[in-house]
């Protein structure tokens, strides 16, 4: 499959940084250090290993680039603090405009409640040597003159003038000098790859665009990082760079890495490895193994934010106290009296509106002032009773665990997202403020059906961006107690790091997820390495999903693909002898057989698959689809009135639409929670089919029913993750047609996840002897 599956509805590549964020290697600034005579000197001294060195030579080579990279970037940056990073966009829940496939959304995104300390305190880096400084944009006229001059100096160099627009938005209205000066700042852009951009540097320097040019290797070591990260990655092992910019034929990596270090495009980091890992490193007895890894500057400064942030949260906690028997209420008001003199409000006041205003379901406060006073603090006899009352001694466990710490992972299925609610309800009842929130709105409406009573819940997205929960309090800071936190597995290191920013001191984080699920569409694996790092209690839920899904999904987490037991046709496998039978019988499932047979309309089906190209991936099934459901001319952009359509502004963000109608303004959408806009011309062509989506598109969501489509060319992007994660999408049916063969159960069997490099686990593992 050559799709990757990063969330994005094509093929169209994700923009290095994410939207809102310009990369380094765009811009050219760097985290302290310049680069003057050091990246520009062209460096020979680094070890070679040229193509008929032993591995042991290789290995050596290796060895003595990390520790020369080590000891640069001790020189260059010494021992920085651990600043935070500057907040990644958080996706609207419905923006009048939306970001194209596989980008973040339009605009910073920075959370309300001020800058980042890091965006604050970061001195402006001058331009690498031979670069233009970055010019500002300017007026309307300016910028359609950077377009022309950009698009003339793309044609010069045989790359396509398309690229002007995303050109000028990463190097301003000084695009066009840049580029001459730099040709290779072109793989910067979006779906530019290392070939492209030499090809477009031959075509603007001629001969003088050599494989060792320091342009050239400037450009590719942040690239390598970009891919990785797309990848999953926040940190990449110095070896595997290594070996990528042999593979790119850069002739000195040595130097090339040490100019990325010097000039902040990579920051280099040295871990002690443990567990398996070193065991497998071999390493003395008395000099545990270590591993070097780099990492781009926004990556490793929000693997580091998030761990000061969680040991934040536990160090500035401060459970409740019971009241002290043997004295009168008077005697035991004396402190909240004293609080109100300070404040000059009453907290009995404060209590009521905490419970009282408290908005449910997901109710939008539209920026409304937080509390100026804090809420109850109750003890720990009010926490036992809360926990005793609770429907389930999971529950239970939940609440206490939460009584007593100010963070909790919580681990579990489906069914097991009844706890967290309980929890949500059970602090509102103390009169706390507390708020879940989901990844989907979808989610929030399951998690809210599950609860007894009213549920204060929103969208990660939605809270983070002000269009939802419990507004802000004057420091910025969200304006509550307690937060639960859904579908955590979801949360990228960016947007976790953002999370734990806009929570004040002591407040209680709860984080709850199943492990077994795809990790985040970005890069990171938060909810893993928190799980791992045993930083903090950990409740795993009892409540198992019932029903043959339930068992079925539930056998998968475990390695086993086994039949179960379906008497009212809850599961069906089909196999299917190639990738073209398996769209014809997946869409006949969808059109005829699910509806006829169990009563599911066909808009409540979806088609799940690895990826987008293929016999068997979602454009195939789409099309396929579309002429059974829909057939006509795509009249509007290629979309007709009735189409099931998808956009995804960010890579893990998916909404799912219907066609209504179009004209000269737009497409006109419908949302199923009812919502509707239009979708200008423009960016119409950022929509597609939506009747099949990836598994990653998936997440967070679930249907009545699901057929999954496995086709033969799967084999090697399967994994017991993405089966688990697949299956688990449908409620009352799951069909699987699958022309994969053997390589489905082994998937299940010998594959568990594709691994990921973080360095979030070692940073907690340090930081947990700290905090406890």
């Amino acid at each position: 499959m050559s799709d990757t599956e990063n969330g994005a509805p094509e093929e169209t590549a994700a923009a290095p940084g994410g939207g809102g964020d310009t990369t380094e290697a765009a811009t050219g600034t760097a985290s302290g250090t310049t680069v003057g005579a050091t990246a520009g000197t062209g460096r020979t001294d680094g070890p070679d290993a040229p193509a008929g060195s032993s591995a042991a030579d290789k290995a050596a080579a290796v060895a003595a680039i990390a520790e020369r990279i080590r000891l640069v970037g001790l020189q260059s940056t010494g021992p920085t603090p651990r600043p935070a990073p500057s907040p990644p966009a958080a996706p609207a829940d419905r923006e009048p405009a939306a970001a194209g496939p596989g980008t973040a959304a339009d605009g910073p995104g920075t959370a309300p409640g001020g800058t980042s300390a890091a965006g604050a305190a970061a001195p402006a880096a001058a331009p690498p040597a031979g670069r233009p400084p970055r010019t500002a944009p300017g007026t309307d006229e300016q910028r359609l003159q950077a377009l022309k001059d950009t698009a003339e100096v793309l044609a010069a160099g045989g790359a396509p003038t398309d690229l002007a627009t995303a050109a000028v938005a990463a190097f301003g209205d000084g695009a066009a000098e840049e580029l001459r000066a730099d040709p290779w700042a072109v793989l910067t852009l979006p779906g530019v790859r290392p070939e492209h951009a030499d090809g477009f540097a031959r075509g603007l320097l001629g001969p003088e665009a050599g494989p060792g040019d320091q342009r050239r290797a400037r450009a590719l070591v942040p690239w390598l990082l970009e891919q990785a990260a797309l990848r999953g990655d926040s940190a990449v092992e110095i070896t595997e760079v290594t070996a990528g910019l042999d593979r790119l034929g850069l002739p000195d990596a040595a130097a090339a890495l040490q100019a990325a270090v010097v000039d902040g495009r990579a920051m280099p980091f040295q871990e002690e490895l443990t567990g398996p890992e070193a065991h497998a490193a071999g390493g003395e007895d008395d000099e545990p193994p270590t591993r070097t890894v780099l990492a781009l500057e926004r990556l490793a400064l929000a693997e580091e934010s998030l761990a000061d942030g969680l040991v934040r949260l536990m160090s500035t906690f401060a459970p409740g106290e019971d009241p002290v028997e043997g004295l009168d209420e008077s005697d035991n008001e004396g402190t909240d009296e004293s609080a109100d003199d300070a404040t000059g409000e009453s907290s009995d006041d404060a209590g009521e509106d905490a419970v009282e205003g408290t908005p449910t379901e997901g109710a939008p406060t539209e920026g409304a002032p937080a509390e100026a006073d804090a809420p109850a603090d109750p003890g720990p006899a009010a926490w036992e009773a809360a926990a005793a009352a609770a429907p389930s001694s999971s529950a239970t466990a939940l609440i206490r665990a939460a009584a007593e710490s100010a963070l909790v992972t919580h681990t579990g299925g489906e069914a097991a997202r009844a706890e967290p609610a309980a929890l949500v309800r059970a602090a509102a009842g103390l009169g706390l403020r507390a708020w879940a929130a989901t990844w989907t709105d979808q989610g929030g409406e399951s998690l809210a059906a599950l609860a007894d009573g009213p549920l204060p819940v929103a969208t990660v997205a939605g809270l983070l961006a002000g269009t939802a929960g419990p507004g802000r309090s004057a420091d910025g800071t969200l304006a509550l107690d307690v937060l639960v936190v859904l579908d955590a597995p979801l949360l990228d290191v960016e947007l976790a790091a953002t999370l734990l920013e806009s929570l004040a001191d002591g407040t209680r984080l709860v984080l709850s997820g199943d492990p077994g699920q795809l990790w985040s569409a970005g890069p990171g694996r938060f909810f893993a390495d928190l799980l791992a790092a045993k930083a903090c209690p950990t409740v795993a839920s009892r409540t198992p999903d019932f029903g043959p899904i339930g068992e079925l999904v539930s056998g998968v987490g475990i390695g086993e693909l086994q039949p179960v037991e379906a008497p009212d046709k809850e599961v069906v496998i089909l196999a299917a002898k190639d990738g073209a039978e398996a769209v014809h019988r997946a869409v006949q499932l969808l059109t005829d057989s699910i509806p006829r047979a169990l009563g599911i309309p066909a808009e409540q089906v979806v088609l799940l698959t690895p990826g987008h190209g293929g016999p068997g991936g979602t454009r195939a099934l789409n099309a396929a689809a579309k002429a059974r459901l829909n057939p006509g001319p795509g009249r509007f952009a290629g979309f007709d009135p009735g189409d099931r359509v998808v956009e995804s502004p960010a890579p893990g963000i998916t909404r799912i639409a219907r066609v209504t109608d179009g004209d000269a303004t737009g497409l006109h959408l419908e949302y199923p929670d009812g919502a509707r806009r239009t979708v200008p011309p423009a960016e119409a062509g950022r929509l597609r089919h939506g009747w099949a989506l990836t598994v990653h598109q998936a997440a967070g969501h679930r249907w009545p029913g699901a057929v999954v489509v496995v086709p033969e060319d799967a084999g090697p992007v399967l994994t017991r993750q993405w089966v688990y994660t697949a299956f688990g999408r449908g409620e009352r049916h799951l069909s699987v047609v699958h022309s994969a063969g053997p390589a489905l159960p082994q998937a299940v069997t010998e594959r568990p996840a594709r691994p990921r490099t973080t360095r979030l686990r070692a940073i907690l593992a340090e930081n947990a002897a700290q905090a406890y």
